[in-house]
């Protein structure tokens, strides 16, 4: 009768599938033996390409070729010695070579470091770093100023240098504009007041000596912006006449123009401004006609 998709059955007796024959002993030990070789000269080689790594003399392609000698170090820096502390290779896997040239990197990147900058200490700064002096941080105060108090505005410079050399005869006013002070010598040659004044800061005023020509006990300045209290003039100058007088005000807010501090630093147009008190001494010690010396020392 037909069989499957019209196609006649084969008569008689299925025939059985033949039953494969397994390998003869030999065949399995010959199979087991070369399996072994190879999986052996397989470690040998990767062992031996990690150990030659710094060899220079080693390469991939010598060691496939045959060619040159390659010696394995069986137990570099004896890092692969056993809990025991005996010599010994440990073959292990790849990822253990794999990590022992990490390793070296790693120890090569910090030895790298240790050339550019020096390994700071427990307390997080250089050992080359200059000592903070402490007592320097106890200065200062919560606001970060020292302890020192500031300067007083209001007091006035000591003159200390003595009467210069060569700096005329008789009952006279000397002014050096080097030290930006001023001496009142009476005619025996004595020193009867000597104070720090502020000239001007353009120095226009040459050496030599003067007469005094117009006496004023108020005056105002040139630009019209500043009063002043015992003027004492004698030079005339370009674009007025230069004198001694106390510190200016200013008209439109009653401030003085320096403080009596900053006498002794020249801070004028041109005349020389004294404290109150020197002001009113020189004008009642030099009437017109009394000469004013300037020197430079």
């Amino acid at each position: 009768m037909p069989g499957r998709y019209g196609k006649p059955a084969k008569a008689g007796r299925r025939a059985h599938a033949a039953t494969p024959r397994r390998p003869s002993f030999r065949l399995r030990l010959i199979g087991v033996v070369t399996g072994g070789a190879i999986v052996a000269t397989g470690v040998v080689a990767i062992t031996g390409a990690a150990d030659n790594a710094d060899n220079p003399e080693f390469t991939p392609e010598s060691f496939a070729s045959g060619g040159g000698e390659m010696t394995i170090d069986r137990d570099p820096g004896g890092l692969s010695r056993s809990g025991s502390r005996q010599p010994g290779r440990l073959l292990g896997t790849l990822s253990d070579i794999i990590d022992r040239a990490e390793l070296s990197d790693d120890a090569e990147a910090d030895d790298a470091d240790d050339t550019t900058a020096e390994e700071p200490d427990d307390s997080g700064e250089p050992d080359d770093v200059d000592e903070v002096d402490d007592d320097a941080d106890d200065e200062l105060d919560e606001d970060g100023s020292t302890d020192e108090p500031d300067p007083d505005p209001n007091a006035k410079p000591e003159a200390t240098a003595p009467l210069p050399d060569n700096s005329g005869e008789g009952k006279r006013v000397v002014f050096d504009i080097t030290g930006q002070q001023v001496w009142l010598v009476a005619e025996d040659g004595d020193v009867e007041r000597t104070y720090m004044v502020s000239g001007s800061r353009y120095d226009q005023l040459p050496e030599g000596t003067y007469q005094v020509f117009s006496k004023s006990e108020d005056a105002i300045s040139w630009t019209l912006e500043e009063t002043m209290r015992y003027m004492v003039r004698f030079h005339r100058g370009e674009n007025s006449n230069i004198g001694f007088h106390d510190i200016p005000v200013y008209k439109d807010s009653g401030d003085a123009a320096q403080t009596l501090s900053e006498l002794g630093t020249p801070l004028s147009d041109g005349c020389i401004r004294q404290d109150l008190d020197d002001a009113k001494a020189l004008w009642e010690f030099a009437p017109v006609g009394t000469d004013v010396v300037v020197v430079r020392t």
